[in-house]
């Protein structure tokens, strides 16, 4: 199981100018190779990904500053191209309008891949050595396990970082221990089968104002002129801020339910599907901001390595389904309360929802359901769990 680790990293100036030229030249190849497979394709041609990876070879021969970025970079490149192609090829097959694959401005390439070679890491002194680079110091606050695999290094706004790919053995299952379904929703961020409800952090809501102003001011400035690289670069930041309070909250949520459960339920949803069909613009918004996705994604792979069992159930009816009797209740989305007119069961309707997608996950049978009061837990106090892992200390 391939995991991995991010860490801001600290090029000096000398490094960062050559990391800032490796990323134009990889764009420069992409916006190329894209080009010709576009020309191509419109002279009733196709391209395939090994004749553009073949391409590359000549290109270098014909434009020599190629030769300056390390050649498994440049062939991630190409890799990146095509994985966008077959992308855009997917969502065009489900019927989706689509248009044509873009080419990467400068702000929008950002990106060093180099996978399985061309990088060296010093844990001893927390530096990573880059072929055609250098070396780059980095903040190594959390030890990562297993055999190291590939190593991108990406540019956030000023800031950059190190995100370390490494191949981790999956545990073995733990045999004993609680099992727990979880209901994602809105209102709440969570509700499980033992009755605890996580608020829902709401973390760009509370910071759409000032984002709004910062775009606002960036949409003021003359583009690409000194002032549109600041106002830009605070926005950026504000983002990156967004993002690491998620991130935080997501990671210590995730890790809390793997480390005191054998086994964790959730719906197998379909989230892409929810973000583009929902009813009004706030609504997709709101479920882009939850980011069910990524706390999905975090506790795969979190129980895989603890030796937790990670299931998840058809969503179909969860919530529309008594937990205590198993008869449909239809209900509209706006009604909380679950009241079924056959067994007389009341309870929350995420509540309901989260011992259905339990009992479906466990393969248990309809038995009475006993209910719980709701123990609430704030963001703060998610916030104020452990870290993933201690810091590593000099000495």
């Amino acid at each position: 199981m391939l995991i991995s680790y991010k860490y801001r990293a600290y090029p000096d100036a000398t490094r960062e100018a050559r990391l800032h030229e490796a990323l134009d030249t990889c764009r420069w190849l992409y916006n190329k190779l894209l080009e010709e497979c576009t020309t191509a394709r419109e002279n009733g041609a196709a391209l395939t990904m090994q004749e553009t990876q073949a391409r590359i070879v000549t290109l270098k021969e014909e434009n020599p500053f190629l030769k300056d970025v390390y050649s498994k970079v440049l062939q991630m490149v190409n890799y990146t191209l095509w994985s966008n192609l077959r992308a855009l090829s997917q969502t065009k097959k489900k019927g989706r309008k689509i248009g044509k694959l873009r080419f990467k401005s400068a702000t929008r390439y950002r990106t060093l891949n180099y996978n399985q070679s061309g990088f060296k890491i010093d844990r001893e002194h927390s530096t990573i050595t880059f072929s055609k680079i250098g070396t780059i110091s980095f903040t190594l606050h959390r030890p990562y396990p297993g055999e190291v695999k590939g190593v991108l290094i990406t540019r956030s706004g000023d800031n950059w970082y190190v995100i370390i790919q490494a191949e981790q053995e999956v545990s073995e299952p733990k045999r004993e221990g609680r099992s727990v379904g979880i209901d994602v929703g809105l209102d709440s961020f969570a509700v499980d089968s033992n009755g605890v409800v996580i608020e829902n952090p709401r973390f760009y809501e509370h910071s759409r104002d000032r984002i709004k102003k910062l775009q606002q001011s960036v949409a003021r400035k003359q583009r690409f002129s000194q002032n549109w690289k600041k106002a830009k670069g605070k926005l950026e930041k504000a983002y990156d801020h967004i993002t690491n309070q998620k991130n935080d909250f997501l990671h210590k949520l995730s890790r809390q339910y793997v480390d005191t459960h054998a086994t964790i339920c959730v719906e197998d949803l379909n989230i892409k599907y929810l973000k583009e069909n929902g009813k009004s613009r706030g609504l997709r918004r709101s479920i882009h901001s939850a980011s069910w996705g990524r706390f999905f994604s975090y506790l795969s792979y979190k129980a895989a390595s603890a030796g937790t069992r990670f299931i998840q159930v058809d969503p179909r009816n969860t919530t529309q389904m008594c937990s205590n009797c198993g008869s449909l209740v239809k209900k509209d989305l706006s009604v909380r309360v679950h009241e079924c007119p056959y067994c007389g069961f009341v309870a929350d309707r995420d509540y309901n929802a989260a011992v259905n997608i339990h009992r479906v996950g466990m393969e248990q049978p309809f038995e009475p359901v006993e209910p719980r009061p709701l123990h609430h837990i704030s963001v703060m106090q998610v916030l104020s769990m452990k870290q993933e892992a201690p810091p590593l200390r000099a000495g």
